[in-house]
């Protein structure tokens, strides 16, 4: 499919036709990257995206523990007094 380059103001921009963004799930942002003198745009990433996943992975594993252990360095003030606000 050939598309010609506008001119955006000060930048240039190219039309999409909307069967190929909806094709491949493009939203509001996407990500451009140069590759093979061409250029790649792929759906912008979420953030935290995936983390529940790894989560989960890391529970079946035994490997979400708590690092600081029994957290011996509290005082009796963050025992008895601290409350979240």
């Amino acid at each position: 499919m050939k598309t010609r380059i506008v001119q955006i103001g000060n930048s240039r921009g190219i039309r999409i036709p909307k069967p190929l963004i909806e094709e491949v799930g493009l939203g509001a942002e996407v990500e451009i990257t140069v590759r093979n003198h061409g250029l790649l745009i792929l759906p912008a990433a979420r953030a935290r995206s995936g983390w529940a996943e790894s989560f989960a992975a890391m529970a079946r594993r035994g490997d979400d523990a708590l690092l600081d252990g029994d957290l011996q360095g509290l005082t009796r003030w963050d025992k008895d007094e601290w409350e979240w606000p």
